[in-house]
C-alpha cells in the first residue's frame, strides 16, 4: 500500500512539473512585440517620407513602398529558416560567413557603380545588396565564435586579443575604400566593447583605442570632403546652401516639429528640401511630424531592444553559452551605437556618416540584416529558456 501511494505521489509530482513547464513561454515577448512595433512605425514613416521623392525620381508615388513591402515579405520567409536553425550552426560556420562578407566587400569595389561617390551596392535585378551590412553580422559572429574558443587566452595574451582585431581592421580598410567610415566605426567599436566584456586588460584597449582615434583623424585629414563635413557640422549656417545644406534642412525640420509635431504627413522638409529624408535623415521628419514626444518614444523602443539584447547575452553567459552570450551582447551594442551615431548626425553633434536608423530608415539590406539579428536574439533566448525549463524538473527530484 505504501509503495502504491509513493508511486501515485511521484506521478502527481511529475504531472505538476509537466504543467509548470508547459506554461513556460519559450520566447521573449517583449523583444518580439517591440520589434514589430518599431517595424510598423518605420513602415508608416517610410510611406510618409518617400512619396515626394519617389514621385520626383520615378514618377510614381509607390516605388519605395513596394520595395519595402517586398523586403518585409522576404524577412517573413527568412524567419522560418533562421528561427529554426540552432545557434551552434552559426558558430560552426562563422569563419565561412566572414570569408563571404570579405569577398563581397572586395567584389563591390571591383564591380559596382558609384552612387553619391561611394561603391556600396551590388545590384541583382530588383534587389540591391549592401555588403557592409552583411559585414556587421558576419564580424560579430566571428568575434563571438573566437571568444567561445579563446575565452581565457584573450584576457592574458595580447596576440590572442589582437587576432580578432586584425580581422576587423582588414574589414575596416575595405569599408574605408568604398568609402564607408560609419560602418567601420560601428564594427570596430562594437568589437572593442565585446572584447571589454570578455575581460580583456584595459592597457590593451588603450593601445587599440588610441590607434583607432589617430587613424580616424588621419583619414579625415586625407580627404577634402571629410574636412568639409567636419567644418560644416560645426557651423552649418555659415554655408547653408553648400556643405551645410543637409544639416540646416534637418535642423529646420526638427525645429518645426517642436513638442507635439506638425502631424503625420504634414512635413514640409520632405518635399525635396531635405536630401535622404526617407533613409539616413528620416529621424528629422519624425521630429517634424511627431514632435519631441514621438521622437523620444521611438528612441525609447530602440534602446529597450538594445538593453534586452544585453540582458539575453548576460543570461546566456551565466549558463556558459559563450558564443550566444557574446553574439547577443554585440547585437545590443551595435543597435545602440548605430542609433547614437545616426541621431548625432541628424542633430549636428557629429558629421554625417551615412548610417541608417535601425528598423526605421528605408533600406533593404539594413532592414533584413537588423531583422536577422533579432531572429538570432529570439533563437538564443529560446535555447536558453528551453535549457533552463528542462533542467527544472531534473533538479527538483
Amino acid at each position: 500500500m505504501q509503495s502504491k501511494k509513493k508511486i501515485k505521489n511521484e506521478q502527481n509530482i511529475s504531472q505538476t512539473h509537466h504543467k509548470e513547464t508547459s506554461y513556460i513561454i519559450l520566447y521573449d515577448r517583449i523583444l518580439l512585440w517591440l520589434t514589430l512595433s518599431l517595424c510598423s512605425i518605420g513602415f508608416v514613416m517610410v510611406i510618409s517620407t518617400s512619396i515626394p521623392i519617389s514621385q520626383n525620381i520615378y514618377h510614381t508615388s509607390f516605388f519605395f513602398i513596394k520595395r519595402e513591402i517586398f523586403y518585409f515579405f522576404l524577412i517573413f520567409l527568412l524567419s522560418f529558416i533562421i528561427l529554426r536553425t540552432p545557434i551552434n550552426f552559426w558558430q560552426k560556420n562563422s569563419n565561412f560567413i566572414l570569408m563571404i562578407s570579405i569577398l563581397l566587400l572586395i567584389f563591390v569595389l571591383l564591380t559596382s557603380n558609384t552612387i553619391h561617390g561611394s561603391f556600396r551596392w551590388i545590384n541583382i535585378g530588383f534587389v540591391h545588396i549592401q555588403p557592409s551590412e552583411i559585414c556587421k553580422i558576419a564580424s560579430f559572429c566571428y568575434v563571438s565564435s573566437y571568444l567561445s574558443r579563446k575565452y581565457y587566452e584573450v584576457r592574458n595574451n595580447f596576440w590572442s586579443f589582437f587576432k580578432p582585431m586584425s580581422i576587423v581592421i582588414l574589414e575596416s580598410i575595405l569599408l574605408l575604400a568604398e568609402p564607408d567610415l560609419g560602418t567601420a566605426i560601428v564594427i570596430v567599436f562594437t568589437t572593442i566593447s565585446v572584447l571589454f566584456l570578455s575581460g580583456v586588460k584595459i592597457g590593451q584597449f588603450l593601445f587599440i583605442i588610441i590607434i583607432s582615434i589617430l587613424t580616424i583623424i588621419i583619414l579625415i585629414l586625407l580627404e577634402p570632403y571629410r574636412i568639409k563635413r567636419v567644418l560644416s557640422f560645426w557651423n552649418p549656417w555659415e554655408d547653408p546652401f553648400g556643405n551645410g545644406y543637409q544639416l540646416t534642412q534637418s535642423l529646420i525640420a526638427l525645429g518645426r516639429g517642436n513638442f507635439l509635431g506638425e502631424g503625420l504627413g504634414n512635413s514640409i522638409q520632405k518635399l525635396n528640401y531635405l536630401p535622404d529624408s526617407h533613409s539616413d535623415f528620416i529621424f528629422s521628419i519624425i521630429g517634424e511630424e511627431l514632435g519631441c514626444i514621438g521622437s523620444c518614444f521611438i528612441l525609447l523602443i530602440i534602446f529597450i531592444i538594445s538593453f534586452r539584447a544585453l540582458y539575453i547575452g548576460q543570461k546566456s553567459l551565466e549558463i556558459k553559452q559563450i558564443f550566444a552570450g557574446f553574439l547577443a551582447s554585440s547585437i545590443g551594442i551595435w543597435f545602440s551605437l548605430q542609433t547614437l551615431i545616426n541621431i548625432s548626425a541628424v542633430t549636428g553633434i557629429l558629421p554625417t556618416k551615412g548610417l541608417t536608423l535601425p528598423f526605421i530608415s528605408y533600406g533593404g539590406s539594413s532592414l533584413i540584416i537588423n531583422s536577422i539579428a533579432i531572429f538570432f536574439l529570439l533563437r538564443i533566448d529560446f535555447e536558453r529558456r528551453l535549457r533552463t525549463s528542462q533542467a527544472f524538473p531534473r533538479g527538483s527530484k
